[in-house]
């Protein structure tokens, strides 16, 4: 089963590809304010390096935070986008061992349908001025 992995609760944004439990290829990159324009970019060549298309993914695991408001809403939007369009599953996770908690999940059978992110706090919406 190859596993599309996503981090993007920081400035530096994580990838990996996984066959079961197994890394076969990871990528840390200090994404920024840059990050959508770049994980697509960086997913594609991930998946290049190991001969593999998107068509090939089986399941993703994303985290889910405490983070970064845009970051984790661009990471988790893309990975529920991707379940969704490849009719996969999808599980997300917190913590220090939210990849191999993750990972774990899928080898288990779950499936979230969609990954919710946890920033942490309370959002903060700005009331209209009118």
């Amino acid at each position: 089963m190859l596993i599309l992995t996503i981090r993007t609760d920081k400035p530096e944004a994580e990838i990996g590809l996984y066959e079961d439990r197994q890394e076969i290829a990871y990528k840390k990159w200090q994404a920024h304010r840059e990050l959508s324009l770049t994980i697509h970019k960086k997913i594609k060549t991930l998946l290049k390096s190991q001969k593999k298309d998107w068509t090939d993914i089986e399941g993703v695991v994303c985290f889910r935070g405490p983070g970064s408001f845009t970051g984790l809403r661009i990471g988790l939007t893309l990975g529920n986008t991707l379940a969704s369009g490849l009719n996969i599953p999808i599980v997300s996770t917190i913590g220090r061992n939210w990849l191999k908690k993750g990972l774990k999940k899928l080898q288990k059978g779950m499936n979230e349908k969609i990954a919710l992110p946890k920033y942490g706090a309370p959002v903060h919406i700005t009331k209209p001025k009118k």
